[in-house]
């Protein structure tokens, strides 16, 4: 059986040729994309603070009415920390 299989002749295995990808493909898609991004940028309007502030407040009025009082201040005067209404109401 050896020398009936050394005998047989073996067919040659066909050769593939691996695809290249082109580099300048890849390349294109992500100039593309980046100059997209780029271009539909919009530049942002950066929000200046107002000058001046209107407060309004509700408080109790002599006879136990209620009244609004309305002020005008400058925008740094009316800063109230975030955690004042804890001392208050607790």
């Amino acid at each position: 059986m050896k020398k009936e299989d050394q005998q047989l002749e073996i067919p040659p295995v066909p050769s593939y040729k691996s695809k290249k990808i082109n580099f300048w493909i890849p390349a294109g898609i992500a100039a593309t994309l980046v100059l997209f991004g780029w271009v539909m940028q919009e530049p942002r309007a950066i929000s200046e603070a107002p000058s001046e502030v209107i407060v309004i407040t509700l408080q109790d009025g002599p006879n136990e009415e209620q009244e609004f009082i309305i002020e005008e201040k400058a925008y740094l005067d009316v800063w109230e920390s975030p955690t004042a209404s804890l001392l208050t109401e607790y």
